[in-house]
């Protein structure tokens, strides 16, 4: 049994992974302060003996004794990372800080769930983890993008100065049950529209393109990435490299629903990358051939079910 602490573990991603880590047999601290995270995804766990629940926010020091933490900590969708700007690169930076300190003072290994946001709107396709990315540093997505770098640089230079054991992953678009139905981002959006008989919104002209990785697929990367051989860092792309444009999506989304939904077309916001997909060659190569093995159909339908039993639940 180790001992695993979690940051932002009430939160989409984290609370699927503080569930496969009780599952696994682990004792799970979660640490959340719910900007985004919500008691309810992990409501289930409460009661269990090897789970604890603190409220905490990153920004300030926590102590406590792990052998791994991972550090996912962070408003990720526009919505929710541009609502406070300063809060966001804050979290991304100070929470770095925070949790590499704690994991030299503990000898904790660390894993960084960085993003593929520090691509930007990249100019090589697909991506590979050498690509240096093309980010605008005083853009509306700023706060996010280089508060996810700066935490590389801080990942990499307490390794380097300090020995701190690191691991350092790269989540592409990541979907599933447990998002928040308003963060604005795609799948979610798409989605809660198609069972609403709402317009579906498209921001420009819908050829821009995504590679969309189930929930589950990740969780699976985190988890080898974490228990990797200490000699490989990363950072690593964890992403499903099957693309398809965002009005691909749309039309899937209404096809699944059976939605009377009309697609309809909004000005492209500020810096919105045009393509994404990962190489994921590495993650091949290093975690035990790792590769997505859920793809699109199969994900939306269990997401779908997922946001229709929630509006159920609303009405």
């Amino acid at each position: 049994m180790k001992r695993i602490l979690v940051t932002g573990g009430a939160g989409f991603i984290g609370s699927h992974l503080c569930d496969r880590l009780i599952k696994e047999g682990n004792d799970v601290i979660c640490l959340d302060n719910y900007f985004t995270g919500n008691k309810r995804n992990i409501e289930h766990l409460i009661s269990h003996p090897y789970f604890e629940l603190v409220r905490h926010d990153v920004i300030q020091p926590y102590f406590a004794e792990v052998d791994q933490i991972y550090n996912l900590a962070c408003p990720a969708s526009p919505v929710h990372y541009q609502y406070n700007p300063i809060k966001t690169t804050k979290t991304s930076v100070m929470g770095a800080i925070n949790m590499l300190g704690l994991a030299k003072r503990i000898k904790a290994r660390v894993l960084q769930a960085s993003t593929s946001e520090i691509y930007g709107d990249p100019e090589i396709h697909p991506q590979t983890e050498d690509y240096w990315g093309n980010v605008n540093p005083i853009g509306i997505r700023s706060c996010y993008d280089e508060g996810k770098r700066c935490a590389e640089t801080l990942f990499m230079d307490y390794h380097k100065q300090n020995q701190v054991d690191i691991k350092i992953m790269r989540i592409f678009n990541t979907y599933g049950p447990n998002m928040h139905p308003n963060d604005g981002r795609v799948v979610s959006n798409f989605i809660m529209q198609a069972l609403k008989d709402k317009d579906i919104t498209i921001y420009g002209d819908g050829s821009q393109s995504r590679s969309f990785q189930y929930v589950d697929d990740l969780i699976e990367g985190a988890i080898r990435m974490m228990n990797s051989p200490s000699d490989f860092i990363g950072p690593v792309n964890i992403g499903n490299p099957n693309e398809f444009t965002i009005l691909e999506l749309a039309q899937k989304v209404i096809e699944l629903t059976e939605s009377k939904s009309k697609i309809i077309h909004k000005e492209l916001p500020m810096d919105d990358p045009m393509q994404r997909q990962p190489d994921i060659s590495l993650a091949k190569e290093k975690l035990n051939n790792w590769e997505p093995k859920i793809q699109l159909e199969e994900g939306l339908i269990k997401t779908i079910q997922y946001f229709s039993d929630l509006i159920k639940q609303q009405a």
